[in-house]
């Protein structure tokens, strides 16, 4: 009977997800500069293949925002049939980082510079589907988008109305509709999502007037657009600028993957994400998305939410959300061409806002201080302002700045079990090269037990470690687990003594 409340439920699930990814993979291709067609094979790979092999069981993969500007860039300059050959390599690369067991060290890396390379991208994406809302082709860069919004602001303007103003009206009552469905839906509807009701209200809209403004092109088979890499297409892998793209798309991809399973998990009590699994998963989508010429996938936090929100049980409903994608493709082609573009840029603009989670950067000030919200802020401005390899490059050697004066000392990690409870020492510094071994310490300790976590002899913590244990707190004392905490010695760092009251206040 079990079994058939978790089949029920998580039918219910997919039929969600897949209304919550349509507009979505929809909006991505064409925020990456592609056919809609590839962001379709991405949401159907993502769902059916990644969802039989994850080793997340209620995460969602498909075509990510994230993604979007780096393709973009990617595909002005070496053109769309270079992608399938990336994409190869990129799951390659991340098949060999999941049998390697590296998936922790993805998690190592400092929040302050994922979720300062998320909002630049999000920035990136608003300034870009601003244009395709006034019914004009967006530019490959932040500053160029800024610069031709007055010459995409001129063409609404005119003796008669323009087909750029009815374009730009259309999307702003998508836009409009989204956001107060967001606020005022009734609890009854509450799993419809914002996101479907925009692009109806403007596809209806659009249908019923018979406007003059575009529409999304979908190809009437979508056999037709599978389009597979040639010789010469690895022929020109070895061109630097390809081979850094590459290397750019594999880390982002993981990085995104991994940390949208972190708080997947924070989100349900049922199956952990094994980490490497999940990876090893996510190279054989992006593998196969390469050979069918689509875009790259990642695990969605926008669709995980939601598949859980609406009381998904095992992985079969994410894999349903792939099926019912390549239904509506293969059975219903036409509906998707009623579609106007503006009302998916409608739906990029709110996905870019989220993107940019003004909420984390008051999380980091409050729990650690201004140095990771300046590392955010300069991720931010060179992603924006320069490029998105730039600023996480930056970013990252700032954050490597931070802890420079406590890489010398070493932290000592001790376990020991006393009177049925287990005792974790920690000795020294606790910095982002830590985090796989804390995660190998805390991930690896038995169900039920109750945990001391001591850290008197604790010199320093930054703030990715302090991130770690604070996410597995939660999500222990979330299943019942007790947990006491023993702060440092008052004369440690300062910053230690708020860490560790946070610590005791989430374990109680």
């Amino acid at each position: 009977m079990a079994n058939s409340g978790s089949v029920s439920r998580d039918l219910a699930s997919s039929l969600v997800v897949f209304l919550v990814a349509i507009p979505l993979c929809l909006g991505i291709a064409i925020a990456s500069g592609v056919p809609v067609a590839m962001g379709l094979i991405s949401g159907i790979v993502g769902g059916i293949v990644v969802g039989l092999l994850a080793g997340s069981p209620l995460q969602v993969s498909g075509p990510a925002a994230g993604l979007a500007v780096i393709v973009f860039g990617f595909v002005e300059e070496y053109g769309v049939a270079m992608l399938g050959p990336v994409l190869l390599i990129v799951g390659l690369l991340q098949i060999a980082a999941g049998f390697l067991r590296i998936g922790s060290w993805f998690r190592a890396i400092s929040p302050a510079v994922v979720h300062g390379m998320l909002a630049g991208i999000g920035i990136l994406i608003i300034l870009g589907q601003i244009h395709v809302l006034m019914g004009a082709k967006p530019a490959a860069g932040g500053i160029e988008n800024v610069t031709a919004i007055e010459e995409s602001v001129s063409r609404l303007t005119g003796t008669n109305v323009t087909n750029e103003a009815v374009a730009l009206l259309v999307g702003l009552i998508a836009l409009l509709a989204m956001v107060c469905w967001e606020k005022f839906r009734p609890k009854s509807l509450s799993l419809v999502p914002g996101a479907l009701v925009g692009v109806a209200a403007a596809t209806m809209l659009t249908t019923t007037l018979e406007l003059p403004i575009a529409r999304v092109d979908v190809p009437a088979s979508l056999v037709d657009s599978i389009s597979f890499p040639t010789a010469g297409n690895f022929a020109q892998l070895v061109q630097p600028g390809i081979i850094l793209t590459t290397l750019m798309i594999a880390v982002i991809a993981s990085a995104e993957t991994l940390l949208s399973a972190a708080a997947v998990d924070r989100m349900h009590d049922g199956e952990r994400t094994r980490f490497n699994k999940e990876l090893f998963a996510q190279g054989v989508g992006n593998g196969l998305c390469g050979l069918l010429g689509a875009l790259p996938i990642t695990g969605v936090i926008v669709r995980s939410s939601a598949n859980i929100q609406a009381g998904a049980r095992t992985r079969t409903s994410a894999i349903l959300h792939g099926v019912w994608i390549l239904a509506l493709v293969a059975l219903l082609p036409g509906v998707l061409g009623m579609v106007p573009l503006t009302a998916l840029a409608a739906v990029l603009l709110v996905t870019g806002w989220r993107l940019i989670s003004l909420q984390h950067v008051r999380h980091l000030f409050e729990h650690h201080g201004l140095v990771p919200v300046g590392i955010w802020a300069v991720t931010v401005a060179m992603v924006v302002l320069q490029d998105l390899l730039v600023g996480v490059a930056l970013g990252l050697a700032l954050s490597i700045l931070e802890i420079l004066p406590y890489l010398r000392r070493k932290l000592v990690i001790r376990h020991a079990e006393i009177d049925d409870e287990i005792h974790i020492r920690l000795r020294g510094a606790v910095t982002c090269k830590d985090v796989p071994a804390l995660l190998s310490t805390f991930e690896g300790l038995p169900d039920g037990r109750k945990v001391n976590i001591i850290g008197k002899h604790l010199f320093y913590m930054d703030h990715t470690s302090a991130e770690t244990i604070s996410e597995w707190l939660r999500r222990e004392t979330k299943s019942g687990r007790i947990v006491e905490i023993h702060p440092p010695r008052a004369a440690r760092h300062p910053r230690l003594k708020p860490l560790f009251d946070r610590f005791s206040a989430e374990a109680a």
